[in-house]
């Protein structure tokens, strides 16, 4: 069954104005239930306005949005629409109110007309799944909390809605890498537990090569590739021209390449290159063996024992 269905969808900012801007120009999508989808592109292609339609927070111009079987036009469901899809804004702990943490998780349940027991409930299990101990925390001031726990409690109060759908924009910005890796961590736990459907928007190419199982990119507010990670990474053409940089294991693949080590485009992970490195070493020594010849300098390069060429990180520094 289909999470989300985009049908020529069209979004115009300030229409018929000096200012008009074409955010979203026939774009069209299936998501199936269970998916995790990775939506990346550069700054002004699309990305936050296509995800506010999905709950209805941009309402649809041209073409169809249709997410859990609701079309987002009907003001009849669109209320109930919104229950089916969790919205993680970037900073989302900016969004957090309430004089306890409990109190900020509970706010969303409470919009649901619930009863009180059920949302204890929830709010409980909201707290338990991100890390944030109920006995422990639920008395706590938000405003107390680490960045790292304050972006949790946040993240608490929308999947205490028990969202179908899982939408996430940039969810690990201004962290640091032991808090990227935390939270992405839960994030690959929210998929498996709470939302089997999860969209994240991200310009980290690692975690999107890392995480998603199927990645949409936008150029201009048009769909310009869809498919795995290997599929689209590997397109380093299409890739670029939609200004997009690669995944660190894809910039060594390319860096080794230079140096005569040819191995599969295809790679997009530090533990798909581990492999790949390792199986280029046993057949390179295989083949010496069989020859009598030495390694050369290729199998040094791979094996560690002489310096292997390395990938910048889009910024200028080496990784």
């Amino acid at each position: 069954m289909l999470a989300v269905e985009l049908k020529n969808l069209s979004y115009t900012y300030s229409a018929k104005t000096p200012y008009e801007k074409r955010a979203l120009d026939g774009v069209s999508l299936a998501i199936e239930e269970g998916e995790f989808v990775g939506l990346i592109g550069a700054t002004g292609s699309g990305k936050s306005t296509l995800i506010q339609h999905l709950n209805g927070l941009v309402k649809t111009q041209e073409g169809e949005v249709v997410v859990a079987g609701m079309n987002a036009r009907d003001k009849k469901t669109l209320k109930k629409l919104r229950f089916k899809v969790g919205m993680v804004f970037q900073y989302p702990e900016y969004q957090l109110f309430e004089d306890t943490v409990a109190k900020d998780v509970a706010f969303g349940p409470k919009n649901m007309k619930l009863e009180k027991e059920e949302v204890d409930r929830r709010v409980r299990r909201a707290m338990e799944v991100v890390g944030l101990p109920y006995d422990e925390f639920a008395e706590r001031s938000p405003f107390e909390l680490s960045g790292g726990e304050k972006r949790r409690a946040a993240i608490a109060g929308v999947i205490a809605m028990e969202p179908e759908i899982l939408v996430l924009d940039e969810p690990v910005a201004g962290l640091d890498p032991a808090g990227r890796k935390e939270i992405l961590g839960l994030v690959k736990k929210l998929h498996e537990e709470v939302s089997p459907t999860v969209i994240m928007v991200s310009h980290y190419m690692d975690d999107i090569a890392e995480m998603a199982d199927r990645i949409v990119a936008l150029r201009d507010g048009k769909v310009v590739a869809d498919g795995s990670p290997a599929d689209v990474f590997g397109d380093r053409e299409a890739l670029a021209a939609a200004g997009l940089a690669l995944p660190t294991a894809a910039r060594v693949v390319d860096r080794l390449a230079e140096r005569g080590i040819e191995l599969s485009r295809r790679i997009v992970t530090p533990a798909e290159l581990v492999d790949a490195l390792v199986k280029y070493r046993s057949e390179k020594a295989a083949r010496a063996a069989e020859t009598g010849a030495e390694t050369d300098t290729e199998t040094d390069a791979a094996d560690g024992s002489a310096p292997a060429p390395t990938a910048d990180d889009g910024e200028g520094r080496d990784v």
